[in-house]
């Protein structure tokens, strides 16, 4: 086993099972990418600031250009012996350049080192999620415009409520991706912040030029803390909850299609392509991936869980309890894209059965509100209106028949205002197309709410 870069204070070799559990390389070498330009821009900084000489500096950056290309390339493998990503880097470093390797780590602790690592991880993370946030937004607008005169029942309590078209239901999902994308795209401004340079726990003596750094790798500030620096993680906290945000919608959506795909719906069929069927009933056609995504959402809860009670007794600065963080954080973002990948194409393939939606918002009198309005709009008080109503759906649950089809001298005998323009203003069609109101059903609504929402995809 390789000489620990801190066993010059310590007189036995660590015992295996300790390095074991103390090593986070298994886990946070994806970072190597972040950590080799956060080394690159450090080392550029040295040389800059005549902290080491200019010389030394371009050898150090041209080593680790080398590291970066054969870690690509898979020329270099990471070695699971070592500590970390940071320790393996520099180790790697020093043997290909000796004592100038030695020197990259002036004036730098691997608690700054792994918080700005992180942040930069993350960072590109949020600009990898937000485009498939915008796809699958945009999957959802594009089904939409397909289905704006799709009638179908709007339910509260699982209750058929109101009618409704398929088109203004999924522009409520795509309105809360819409919310997600604007919380991913805080999340980034609160994170894009270099916390380099914080030291182990309060700065350097050394003359470092942070803002250098900060510039070379593209942050908007520097954290003005040091103890801060190294010792937050409310970035991942916040970044989980984000994502947990986003996967509570995901499951929400996911429900709907388990419920839509069922024979007591059949609102919907999915492509054979993502579905499954059952080892031994030949019949079964089986929503699966809606199914893991809701299973999928309690895990990214979890990892959020994790994080705050990680967080929540620590004393300032840097903690080892800390090293959770990444495993909680990558495995939240894992998760997201995952299900984002597989769910967008799940939705652009399905296939709509307009007549069973439309069937459906037929019964279950989910036009007696409108048949109220009816007589309000006559003159007559809403809550007298309403028990009208009530009474007249009452009757038609009696003689088994719907609003629709009641005769005319029914509806006179419990009020004369009625009249046979009654049918046309409880038609369905009516019903949707006259809620005009922003944010309503009618399609020239739903016009504006896909117009809004690419808006915001755009961005």
């Amino acid at each position: 086993m390789a000489d620990k870069m801190w066993a010059g204070r310590f007189s036995k070799e660590l015992d295996k099972r300790v390095n074991d559990f103390n090593s986070s390389i298994s886990f946070d070498a994806r970072m190597y990418r972040q950590d080799i330009r956060g080394s690159i821009a450090h080392a550029t900084m040295l040389g800059d600031t005549g902290i080491i000489d200019k010389g030394e500096s371009e050898k150090i950056v041209e080593g680790l250009n080398g590291i970066l290309n054969d870690i690509d390339s898979g020329k270099l493998l990471f070695d699971p012996n070592a500590e970390d990503i940071h320790m393996f880097v520099e180790q790697v470093l020093t043997e290909r350049l000796g004592d100038t390797g030695k020197r990259l780590h002036t004036a730098r602790s691997r608690n700054d080192q792994v918080a700005l690592d992180i942040r930069m991880y993350l960072r590109d993370e949020i600009m990898a999620i937000i485009p498939m946030l915008k796809n699958l937004a945009e999957t959802l607008c594009r089904i939409a415009e397909e289905n704006l005169d799709t009638v179908m029942p709007g339910y509260t309590h699982l209750q058929r409520a109101q009618p409704i078209t398929l088109a203004h239901h999924l522009m409520a999902y795509a309105n809360m991706l819409a919310r997600d994308i604007d919380r991913l795209a805080d999340t980034y401004k609160r994170m894009n912040v270099m916390p380099l340079g914080s030291g182990a726990l309060a700065s350097t003596t050394y003359p470092i030029d942070r803002r250098q750094v900060s510039a070379l790798l593209g942050f908007d500030d520097i954290t003005q803390n040091s103890l801060d620096g190294v010792s937050d993680r409310d970035f991942c906290i916040e970044f989980c909850s984000a994502l947990s945000i986003l996967m509570m919608h995901l499951s929400r959506l996911s429900e709907e299609i388990v419920m839509w795909c069922s024979w007591e719906f059949k609102f919907i069929e999915l492509d054979d392509a993502y579905s499954t069927g059952s080892s031994i009933m030949p019949q079964k056609k089986n929503p699966d991936i809606t199914e893991l995504i809701r299973g999928k959402t309690g895990r990214v809860y979890g990892d959020l869980n994790t994080l705050l009670v990680m967080m929540k007794g620590i004393p300032l600065a840097y903690n080892k309890d800390m090293q959770e963080d990444k495993e909680a954080i990558f495995d939240a973002v894992d998760t997201a894209k995952l299900c984002l990948e597989t769910v967008t194409p799940m939705l652009a393939t399905m296939r709509v059965n307009r007549d069973n939606m439309r069937n459906a918002a037929a019964r279950g009198f989910i036009n007696a509100t409108d048949c109220a309005d009816y007589l309000v709009k006559k003159g007559m008080p809403f809550r007298d209106a309403y028990k009208i109503t009530g009474t007249l759906v009452a009757l038609c649950i009696e003689k088994n028949t719907t609003l629709e089809k009641l005769p005319i001298e029914e509806y006179k005998k419990l009020c004369g205002t009625f009249e046979e323009d009654v049918y046309e203003a409880i038609k369905l069609e009516t019903c949707v197309n006259m809620r005009k109101a922003e944010g309503g059903p009618a399609p020239e609504s739903v016009k504006k709410q896909i117009e809004f929402v690419r808006n915001v995809i755009s961005l």
